[in-house]
């Protein structure tokens, strides 16, 4: 198969779909890989290093998805990518598409067969293409988080770990899970007096016995959640629903309860958003202030780190890119229930049951897309 693997052209967007290990590994497999000039060199991969491992350079985007079989990407294609996306062709990458209606409709319209790397499952019921992000996105948060709080930045001024003789900053967390507790673990560390809000008492627990008096937890009632969020200098945004629409955990009204000055930052962004005055921003120009909270809703935050972001995300979608070249979809999602997970849209019909009651729109079971 060849697989083809373009440039990012988001804004800021520094990370690539295949590092050169990826590829050599392909090469071996017998694929062909085609790399677009400069896709790598964000993440500090310059095209000697696919060249060196049996990789092809192409000279432009056009030509990556003009001959490639597989396009492998990392953020979901933006609107003149999506006019390149052909029928029968693969994409595998990050989509988050029930807060995108026209770029759903968009792939519906390609004829492309979808893979998106946030719905991909595990036998454990995790996300192993979504995890390392949440990993990265995790640690980032309570740092620009803390540059937010800031004055400069129009936030309260507050140091998260404190000084002898000031307290430190109160850093409340919504969801435990791999965001969660990897924000949590960083801000611990910065010396914050943490609360993790979750609504798995389960979760809790294991929260608990990780980290004992380091990191305090709630249940997260939605009155906990109020008294939380109004005492907070920090608030991280960390809940996940696989494939659909963030709910809106804090409203604007509670956001007009929280200190002057204080910070919200949006994980959960590229799902839509958890808080009810979040919009999506860049790292171009990462914050906005509503009603005195300062806001940081960067949708591509690993993108900040990107070598980092770009080995740990190939580390995890290799073996998968794999299987997809050396079986073909079909047999791949055959032999992988958890990789069928990850099938959004197949031959004009959206094939996930989450993004359909998001966007509402009729789906199609994945494995019935099997058959087609």
């Amino acid at each position: 198969m060849l697989i083809g693997c373009p440039r990012e052209i988001k804004n800021q967007e520094y990370r690539v779909g295949v590092t050169p290990a990826a590829a050599k590994q392909a090469v071996s497999h017998g694929h062909a890989v085609l790399i677009e000039t400069g896709a790598g060199a964000g993440s500090g991969f310059p095209d000697a290093d696919y060249l060196a491992v049996g990789a092809e350079i192409a000279a432009s985007a056009e030509e990556v998805f003009a001959r490639a079989e597989m396009i492998v990407k990392v953020k979901e294609p933006q609107p003149v990518e999506r006019a390149m996306l052909r029928e029968g062709q693969i994409l595998f990458t990050y989509l988050h598409l029930a807060p995108d209606p026209d770029q759903t409709r968009d792939l519906l319209k390609s004829g492309v067969t979808a893979i998106a790397y946030e719905t991909v499952t595990d036998a454990d019921g995790g996300l192993p293409l979504l995890a390392p992000m949440s990993e990265v996105a995790g640690r980032l948060a309570p740092q620009v988080g803390a540059w937010a709080l800031q004055k400069a930045n129009g936030g309260r001024g507050t140091l998260l770990g404190g000084v002898p003789g000031v307290g430190p900053g109160e850093v409340v967390v919504i969801g435990g899970g791999v965001v969660g507790t990897n924000a949590a673990r960083i801000a611990a560390g910065m010396g914050a007096a943490v609360t993790v809000l979750d609504l798995s008492v389960h979760r809790l627990r294991e929260i608990d016995a990780q980290f004992g008096p380091l990191i305090r937890t709630r249940y997260a009632s939605k009155g906990n959640t109020e008294e939380m969020v109004a005492l907070a200098d920090l608030v991280i945004g960390a809940v996940l629903i696989p494939g659909a629409t963030t709910p809106k955990l804090v409203t604007r009204a509670q956001l007009s309860e929280m200190k002057p000055g204080a910070a919200v930052v949006d994980v959960a962004i590229d799902q839509g958003g958890c808080f009810e005055t979040s919009r999506p921003t860049t790292h171009d120009d990462p914050i906005y202030i509503v009603d005195g909270i300062v806001h940081y809703c960067v949708a591509n935050m690993p993108g900040a780190v990107a070598r980092t972001s770009t080995i740990a995300l190939g580390n995890a979608t290799m073996p998968y890119m794999l299987a997809l070249a050396d079986k073909g979809w079909r047999r791949a999602c055959e032999d992988d229930p958890h990789l069928l997970d990850g099938l959004n849209v197949h031959a004009g019909k959206l094939t996930n049951f989450a993004v359909g009651q998001a966007l509402g729109i009729d789906v199609l079971s994945p494995k019935l897309a099997l058959k087609m």
